[in-house]
């Protein structure tokens, strides 16, 4: 048998036809590739350049929690606390125990003035996470006045 041959009957070489796979695979690797950008962004503390790149990725993989998290923070970094308290809000609707979403949640509607409001994400942290300082000294904020 001839090295054609055996491509034409190996279904692990395979290659997908219709091209919708390929798009979807792509895009997901786009996707990704943005997020790792954004997220080394973050930690250089470029938030400004991270959520460009951040919101590339989300546009193109939109349930993707871990990246409206990353460009949550991002927002939040660079002041913009409505943009990062919708991207928060996504997040905990695709993950219900994400305790950093809810945590970034309940800061963004602290920096709004809603203290009432900052309250439920803020326990719910930290019944979740209880030895996160953090959380305790937001939820001790959002309690005060």
């Amino acid at each position: 048998m001839n090295e054609h041959a055996r491509h034409d009957t190996d279904p692990t070489s395979a290659v997908p036809d219709g091209g919708e796979a390929t798009i979807e695979s792509t895009s997901a690797e786009s996707a990704y590739e943005a997020f790792q950008e954004g997220s080394r962004l973050l930690a250089m503390a470029s938030a400004h350049a991270a959520a460009v790149v951040l919101e590339r990725a989300r546009d193109l993989e939109p349930d993707q929690g871990s990246i409206r998290e990353a460009l949550g923070r991002a927002y939040f970094r660079t002041g913009r606390f409505s943009a990062a308290k919708a991207e928060f809000a996504r997040v905990v609707e695709i993950d219900p125990v994400n305790d950093y979403a809810l945590f970034g949640l309940g800061l963004c509607l602290l920096r709004e003035g809603d203290r009432v409001g900052a309250r439920r994400p803020l326990k719910l942290a930290v019944a979740m996470r209880p030895d996160q300082p953090d959380y305790q000294a937001a939820l001790a904020r959002a309690r005060r006045g």
